[in-house]
């Protein structure tokens, strides 16, 4: 065969080089491949996501994720009202978010006096007024940090012009606390004299607090007992402080913590003001002050009596009188001129007001006053020997030294009729369980570094697979594949017997099939071809 026959052969294409195994494996492995390098791109480029608000209400989840979308910022939604977004934009998306008033939230505040529709009622504005300020209360109540959400209702009466039928103002507040966080009382009467100085004319004692578990924190009510909540812990604070005391004065002598003790103690809260009057007796006058004197006299002249000498004259008719020119007057009757005239009265009063010595003291009694202590202390036995063992108990001189010791750190007073009871018994201590120590996977953090580890190493074993399993034959059979020359069928010359020795052509032959079966068959296929031609 000639030149011109072997270029007039049909060459065979790249992918005919390859048997169809070597194919497969070629593409399946490029596809493999692609796939890890598409999937360690996308695990590497997703942002680490964050939570931006939970427990958001669905028409607020609505608003913020709309508000999302307009910023181009990816997110993702989980249970309870929960929203993700990437984790280094938290703090920006947040105070965009509030800049235009998100999440709103379910409380209405005053916002709702805005929307007022023309043609309302005093009782709607009423009414609307009322939603708004509770809805203040509850977002100021809510800043609190053990509050996670909070409710307040105003019962707030008509006003009226009578004042004897109107009624005080009343409040409801019922608070979500976070798990594990509690309100102190100095906590709650801040939220109480908050929510009664935003009411007018309200009284914090009308003001009721109750947690999510229906506990009463605050009420108009008073407490146990007819005490109010201060004085229930100043009651609280004088048994901790009696209990302190004998435990402080006690455990250098038995140990520490082998001595239990219990203080009852009945405080006297009454408030009561008592006054005495006393008057001394009068000391003599001339040694007395008078404070006043009073005098006062009158008199009245008596009325006139009969006239004349009884007898014959005095029925007479008086004779005219004469007036002389000179001489003396003439003599009256010597009967009337005789007549006595009656006597005048006369009334004097002089009243006198002496200082007295008076005393006069105004008592307070003072509220809290402990009126009597009631005390239990058990003390445990002797440790035995090396602190093993139960014990020996002490005798009757050693107990009489600790009730001594114990008296004296109460404050005993006989005259209060305390009591005080100290007893020896064996302590039955319960076995302490030891702490376990916390696996390295319950640390916080570790199980997610040890998450996006395991995806690191997951990729780099699907890549060392799919190269040395998939990648590395297929390129060993693309280098161990004939080339075009290869594939060319040899010269006649080549093929044709040797001249030396008979058989000797037909043993070539086979070798050449042995050595080299792929070029054998391509040269059978040629010639097959030829002979068709």
């Amino acid at each position: 065969m000639d030149n011109a026959q072997t270029a007039a052969l049909p060459l065979p294409g790249f992918a005919s080089r390859f048997s169809p195994r070597t194919r497969a494996l070629f593409l399946l492995g490029a596809a493999a491949l692609f796939a890890v390098v598409a999937a360690a791109w996308m695990w590497s480029s997703s942002p680490n996501f964050g939570v931006l608000f939970t427990n958001v209400a669905d028409r607020d989840g609505g608003a913020i994720l709309a508000q999302l979308s307009q910023m181009n910022v990816p997110y993702r939604t989980a249970e309870g009202g929960t929203i993700l977004v990437p984790a280094e934009k938290v703090p920006e998306i947040r105070l965009k978010l509030a800049s235009q008033g998100l999440p709103r939230g379910s409380t209405v505040g005053f916002e709702i006096m805005e929307s007022s529709k023309f043609g309302m009622t005093q009782f709607q504005e009423q009414v609307a007024y009322q939603r708004g300020l509770e809805g203040e209360l509850v977002r100021s109540i809510q800043t609190l940090a053990p509050v996670a959400a909070a409710r307040v209702h105003l019962a707030l009466p008509k006003a009226t012009g009578f004042l004897r039928e109107k009624e005080p103002p009343t409040a409801s507040v019922i608070l979500q606390l976070h798990p594990g966080q509690t309100l102190d009382r100095a906590q709650i009467a801040g939220i109480v004299h908050l929510v009664a100085s935003s009411v007018s004319e309200l009284n914090p004692k009308n003001v009721s607090i109750v947690d999510q578990h229906g506990t009463l924190l605050a009420s108009s009510r008073e407490g146990v007992a007819g005490l109010d909540s201060s004085q229930l812990d100043y009651l609280s604070q004088i048994e901790e402080s009696t209990i302190k005391r004998i435990e402080d004065i006690l455990e250098p002598i038995v140990g520490r913590g082998n001595v239990r003790a219990q203080v009852t103690a009945d405080v006297d809260f009454s408030d009561t003001e008592q006054v005495d009057e006393k008057y001394s007796p009068n000391p003599s006058p001339d040694k007395t002050a008078v404070r006043s004197l009073h005098s006062n006299e009158s008199s009245q002249p008596g009325a006139a009596g009969a006239q004349g000498v009884p007898g014959a004259l005095s029925n007479q008719p008086p004779v005219p009188p004469t007036a002389p020119i000179n001489g003396a007057a003439p003599a009256l009757n010597p009967a009337a001129a005789a007549a006595p005239g009656a006597a005048a009265s006369t009334n004097k009063e002089q009243t006198v007001n002496y200082e007295l010595d008076k005393n006069i003291r105004r008592t307070h009694g003072a509220s809290g006053q402990i009126r009597h202590l009631s005390a239990a202390v058990v003390v445990n036995n002797k440790p035995g020997e090396g602190g093993q063992g139960p014990g020996t108990p002490y005798d009757a001189k050693e107990l009489e030294n600790l009730q001594a010791l114990a008296r004296e750190a109460m404050g005993f007073s006989p005259q209060r009729g305390d009591s005080l009871n100290l007893v020896n018994a064996p302590f039955t201590m319960p076995e302490v369980a030891t702490a376990e120590p916390v696996s390295l996977l319950q640390r916080p953090g570790v199980m997610a570094l040890a998450q996006e580890a395991g995806k690191a190493v997951l990729f780099l074993v699907l890549t060392a697979i799919v190269v040395f399993g998939v990648l590395r034959p297929a390129v060993k059979s693309i280098g161990s594949a004939p080339t075009l020359a290869e594939l060319a069928p040899p010269p006649a010359a080549a093929l044709a017997p040797p001249a030396s020795g008979p058989g000797a052509g037909i043993e070539n032959v086979r070798q050449i099939a042995k050595s080299d079966p792929a070029t054998v068959a391509n040269v059978v296929k040629v010639w097959v071809a030829d002979g068709k031609a």
